[in-house]
This record gives structure tokens, sequence and C-alpha cells, in this order.
């Protein structure tokens, strides 16, 4: 199959997941106007179900280790591109804290509205508030994903995990399901998947569809017990675990261990 083709087809694949995914939207607005109760839990299921239909409409070959837990957890994970959030909310029912900016996306963020996400502003006044939303969420039993470094790497480092988007779960209990992501192509780091300095996101988008099928390996590490950790020890650790799995043992697991 020429090149050209493979694009087309892979575009047009994708259009197809996107009206189905806006037509699961609209679904959910109307069950919104009709005051359905538990309606999470109905976004979180949808959401799980669309997203592995647009990561299956991605040029990426997935592998997964690690066990899903089977009680709500608060998930952490690096984070290198977009492709991220379909990737890892194929793995388990999942809600998202995202940046704000991601809700001005033409259709992506009407789509992450609809599917539950919860948006931050970088440096605003809002980290209460959305403190108190994360809470609330954990407490209801339900899993949610953060990318604690708030901000994507070109998947060679993790930058440092702002505690405070970890009180949530010393404040319920909850435990912290670290993830660990990494694209790679011919066996090396990716440099196509990563989502960072000027990119837009069609750009970006187009970009990714053009290239040759790329590895992604998911980690699912193992729990950390949230108990009497302070968040900030708890962030060091959650990050540990996740720069050690990608790149075997780090200054903080070092730092630990002394």
């Amino acid at each position: 199959m020429g090149k050209s083709l493979r694009f087309h087809l892979r575009v047009a694949r994708l259009l197809a997941v996107l009206g189905l995914g806006l037509a699961l939207a609209a679904w959910v607005s109307v069950l919104e106007r009709l005051g359905r109760d538990r309606l999470m839990a109905t976004r979180q299921r949808l959401t799980r179900w669309f997203l592995a239909r647009l990561a299956g409409a991605l040029p990426f070959r997935v592998r997964v280790s690690g066990q899903v837990p089977d009680r709500p957890m608060l998930w952490v994970s690096n984070h290198v591109s977009w492709t991220d959030i379909p990737l890892l909310g194929a793995v388990a029912p999942l809600s998202f804290l995202s940046k704000a900016e991601v809700r001005a996306w033409p259709v992506a963020g009407w789509l992450a509205h609809k599917a539950g996400t919860l948006f931050i502003r970088r440096g605003s006044g809002d980290s209460g508030l959305v403190g108190q939303q994360l809470t609330r969420h954990l407490g209801e039993g339900r899993h949610l994903l953060i990318f604690p470094e708030g901000t994507t790497t070109d998947g060679s480092l993790v930058k440092t995990f702002h505690s405070r988007l970890l009180t949530s779960a010393v404040d319920t209990g909850v435990p912290v399901q670290p993830v660990a992501i990494r694209y790679l192509r011919d066996g090396r780091r990716d440099e196509i998947a990563p989502f960072i300095g000027d990119d837009d996101l069609l750009s970006h988008l187009l970009r990714v569809l053009r290239s040759e099928v790329a590895e992604v390996e998911i980690q699912l590490l193992e729990p950390i017990a949230a108990g009497e950790l302070g968040r900030t020890l708890l962030a060091r650790k959650a990050k540990g675990a996740v720069e050690r799995a990608l790149f075997g043992e780090s200054e903080d697991e070092g730092a630990l261990a002394a």
C-alpha cells in the first residue's frame, strides 16, 4: 500500500471515529438535560469505549504490562503527548485532569468536556477548587488519571511531579497507581509522538498519521498506598517509580533509599 493511500485511509478512519464521538457526546448532553443520575459512571464507560476506537485509529502498536487495579485509584503518569489520553483511556474507565487550553480545542475540547474531564488553569487561583473536585471524584469511587508533571516532555526525562495534585489521594486514602508510558520507533525513543514546544494539534496529528507504526509501552506499576505519607513524599515515590521503570534507578529513588 502506498504511503499516500495509507495516509488517506487513516484520515478517513479517524474522521469516522470522531463522528462517532460527537454522536456519543450529543447523547450525553441529552442525558444531562434529562437529569440522569450517576451520569459520570456512564461517561467513563462511554469514554473508554470511544478512546479505544480512537487509539485504534492512530498508528501505534500498544503493549500493556502490569495489573489493571480492581479498585478506584489515582493514576499518575508521565506525559509525552495528547495521544497519551486515548492510549491510557483505553486501558480502564478513567476521568482525566487536563490543562484548561484543551477545553478550547475544536471538537476535541468539547468531547473532553462531555467525557467528564476536569480542567485546570496553570498558575491560576483555582487550584483549591480543582483539588476539591479531585477529592470528591475519588471519594465517589471512580478512577482518575492526572499528569503531575503539568506539561509534556520529549520522553527523555521525567519532570518533577507537582505534589499538590496528589493531595486528593492523601485526603481520601485512595492508593496511587503509577503509570509509565514510552514511545519507541525502531527500538529508539520516538521523536514524532511527543507534543511539545510550538506544536499545534492539527500539524502534530497529520505528522503522526503520515508516520510509520510506532511501538508504545504502557507499564502499570505497583500501587502506592497513600496511608500516612505526606503529599510531597508520595509525589517523589510515584515519580521515582515511573522514572525507574523508564530509565532504571532514578535520583529520587536513590535519595529515598538512602
